[in-house]
């Protein structure tokens, strides 16, 4: 299985995690099965908030799931569309991520738990520009 995951900056399994997937920099693209991993550059990176286009992110890479910190209402519901599947990691590397992803530890994202924004004092349990912590 292909999964996509923000990170901040390219370093194979040891990438940190990044919080937000719109405005990551850079994709970590993992296959699950072999452990294989290459970056792949965000598309996307400079939209508006609110307005991210994570199919457009990905470019035509094939993906089978993202695995985030946090995301976007609107960028669940695009992935959803077209059948990626979005799965929640609140911390640590690459590696960590796929391997509680392998272990099926890692939870849903549902619109219930995506962000809702970041201006006026909101939040949603990570920083938009910060690792996942």
């Amino acid at each position: 299985m292909k999964v996509c995951i923000p990170v901040e900056e390219f370093r194979g399994l040891n990438s940190t995690v990044y919080g937000h997937f719109g405005s990551a920099p850079v994709f970590a693209l993992v296959d699950t099965d072999t452990l294989a991993i290459e970056p792949l550059a965000n598309h996307d990176e400079h939209h508006q908030h609110g307005m991210c286009s994570p199919v457009k992110a990905v470019g035509s890479r094939p993906i089978d799931a993202v695995i985030v910190g946090g995301m976007g209402a609107g960028a669940v519901r695009g992935l959803q569309a077209v059948g990626i599947a979005v799965f929640r990691f609140t911390g640590g590397t690459v590696g960590e991520a796929v391997e509680q992803f392998n272990a099926g530890e890692l939870p849903v994202l549902t619109l219930q738990h995506a962000c809702g924004g970041h201006s006026h004092g909101e939040t949603c349990g990570h920083e938009n520009h910060e690792p996942a912590s």
